[in-house]
Formats: structure tokens, C-alpha cells, sequence
């Protein structure tokens, strides 16, 4: 398995990390962003959209960009294509999350060396719903 779909990583993000900003995330319920958000609640977990209109999804008040959330974030998890992913494990990197997830296809091994080399875990070409199902988990 590549590095950058450690399992000791997507454990982590999965069982330790409670607040995951979802970048990309609006109101359009078709779209794979909506559907692994409502997963991640249906896990505990705390959903922060982010998008340029920072609508309000699955009851969470959004935000246009992450350095405008006002509180820590444990993961960003990244709805974006490979050449946009890298600004946002930046941005994860600037706000003090401690890790970065980039979803099934998004793939920068640049992005990728940058955040591990700041201290952050991070896993890219995955989803955490996938990851759950393969855990047995009911989604």
C-alpha cells in the first residue's frame, strides 16, 4: 500500500480526530462531498464546510476560506482536483490542523511531502467512508 494511504494514518484521522473541515462541501446533496459529510456526522465526527459561499450544510454554519474558522480543526479533507488540492494541505498546515485527507483521485506528492515534513498525517486517494465500510461499519 502507498505511504500515502498509511493505515496507521487513516486511523488516526478516523478514531482520534473530531472536527474535519470538508472543503468543497455545499448544499448539493448529489454531490460525493455531501454524501461522506453526512457519514462523518453519522460518526461523530463535527462537519465544517468550506466554500467561497459559506453556506450553511447539514446544520453547520460554513466558511468562505479555512483561516476564517474560529476555532481548531483536526482534519481538512479536501473535495478539490490534484492541481487545486495543494493550496488547502497548505492552508491545513497555516491553521494548525494536524491532518490533511484528499479524497479518492486527488493526488499532489508535493502537497503530500510538504505537510508530512510540517508534522501533519495525511492521506490522499481515499475516502473515509470506504475506509469504514472496509472496517465492517455500517454507513
Amino acid at each position: 500500500m502507498a505511504t500515502y494511504r498509511d493505515p496507521a494514518d487513516i486511523s488516526f484521522m478516523l478514531d482520534e480526530c473530531v472536527t474535519w473541515a470538508v472543503v468543497g462541501l455545499s448544499t448539493h446533496e448529489e454531490r460525493p462531498a455531501y454524501r461522506v459529510a453526512r457519514v462523518l456526522q453519522r460518526h461523530g465526527k463535527r462537519v465544517v464546510p468550506v466554500h467561497p459561499s459559506a453556506p450553511v450544510v447539514l446544520g453547520e454554519q460554513g466558511f468562505a476560506t479555512l483561516a476564517e474558522i474560529p476555532f481548531p480543526v483536526d482534519v481538512v479533507d479536501v473535495f478539490r482536483r490534484s492541481e487545486a488540492a495543494g493550496q488547502y494541505a497548505d492552508e491545513a498546515v497555516a491553521i494548525g490542523a494536524k491532518g490533511v485527507w484528499f479524497q479518492l483521485g486527488v493526488v499532489d506528492d508535493a502537497a503530500y511531502a510538504r505537510t508530512t515534513a510540517a508534522g501533519l498525517r495525511m492521506v490522499m486517494d481515499a475516502c473515509p467512508k470506504i475506509e469504514w465500510q472496509r472496517r465492517g461499519a455500517v454507513i
